[in-house]
């Protein structure tokens, strides 16, 4: 349920009120995505952030990638990547993962530069990620930082979608089973570079459309059904 509530006028237009003119105001002006469309008529934007660490009350986040996913299909060239200049240290523990330095993101844009563009690609569009509680978590008290209100939406997870595959077989799940390489090695893709944000984005974005084909019956399943 709580998808189709993050995605009704009421609360976007709830939402505008409380922000400043810009690109927040302006994503929650814009019409919002179609939950009740097959996938394959339906807009998505998959989303991956790098992070100084997996808590959003103190760490910070130092890329975004997204890639476009409209009628089925990858929008390569609409995709985007962003590094973020974040207000604390990179512990080297992180920049080990990502391999982003305090010296390589000295010169990256600071987060107010960085959120408008991915905002003005979600508009429309339902956002996805594999494991999304921790985009939608680190984004939207990023906007709160930058705009003073929240990024509400209704996130479509690709880690869920694989747990409740998993489940439906009466599968065990084993440790790393539904990590976002593990996730694909199931669906039969191939491998891809992981903790690069563009990179993982374009790995959720064809894993997803993996999953929805298989969750498919007839007919393309619908954007609500991939999300319950």
């Amino acid at each position: 349920m709580w998808p189709r509530l993050l995605n009704s006028d009421l609360v976007r237009r709830s939402l505008a009120l409380r922000c400043p003119p810009g690109p927040l105001k302006e994503y929650y002006r814009a019409p919002a995505p179609r939950l009740d469309l097959p996938y394959t008529a339906a807009a998505f934007l998959a989303v991956d952030v790098e992070t100084t660490g997996l808590d959003p009350r103190a760490d910070a986040i130092v890329s975004i990638g997204y890639v476009p996913i409209v009628g089925g299909r990858i929008l390569l060239a609409q995709a985007g990547c962003h590094l973020v200049r974040p207000d604390r240290p990179v512990s080297d523990e992180a920049a080990k993962v990502h391999g982003l330095t305090d010296e390589v993101l000295a010169a990256a844009a600071p987060l107010a530069d960085a959120l408008p563009p991915l905002l003005a690609a979600m508009a429309g569009r339902v956002p996805l990620a594999h494991h999304a509680p921790i985009e939608r978590a680190f984004l939207s008290r990023a906007c709160r930082a930058v705009y003073g209100a929240p990024l509400a939406a209704p996130w479509l997870c690709t880690l869920a979608l694989a747990r409740r595959r998993l489940a439906r077989a009466d599968t065990p799940i084993a440790e790393g089973e539904l990590r976002l390489a593990a996730c694909r090695t199931r669906a039969g893709l191939p491998h891809r570079r992981a903790h690069d944000a563009l990179s993982d984005a374009l790995a959720a974005a064809e894993l997803f459309l993996a999953q929805a084909s298989r969750a498919s019956g007839r007919k393309p399943a619908r954007v609500r059904e991939l999300m319950t």
